[in-house]
C-alpha cells in the first residue's frame, strides 16, 4: 500500500476534513503509543498503520 492508498482509504472512512486530524490526535496502542501520522513519518509502512486503524475504527472486513 502505498500513502496515497492510505490517505484516500482514511478519506473514505472518516471524510476528507476529519482524517488528517484523527491521525494526527489518536494514539493507538498497536502502534506503540503513536498516532496514524507519527507511525508514518517514523517509517511504519502505510499498510501497517492501516491495519491499526482499521481496527481502531472498527471498520467492516471488507474495509480491511
Amino acid at each position: 500500500m502505498r500513502h496515497t492508498e492510505f490517505w484516500s482509504r482514511m478519506d473514505d472512512a472518516l471524510g476528507s476534513a476529519y482524517a488528517p486530524t484523527w491521525a494526527s490526535q489518536h494514539v493507538m496502542g498497536a502502534l506503540d503509543g503513536r498516532t496514524a501520522q507519527e507511525a508514518l513519518d517514523a517509517g511504519v509502512p502505510p499498510k501497517e498503520v492501516w491495519a491499526a486503524v482499521w481496527q481502531a475504527l472498527g471498520l467492516p472486513e471488507t474495509e480491511r
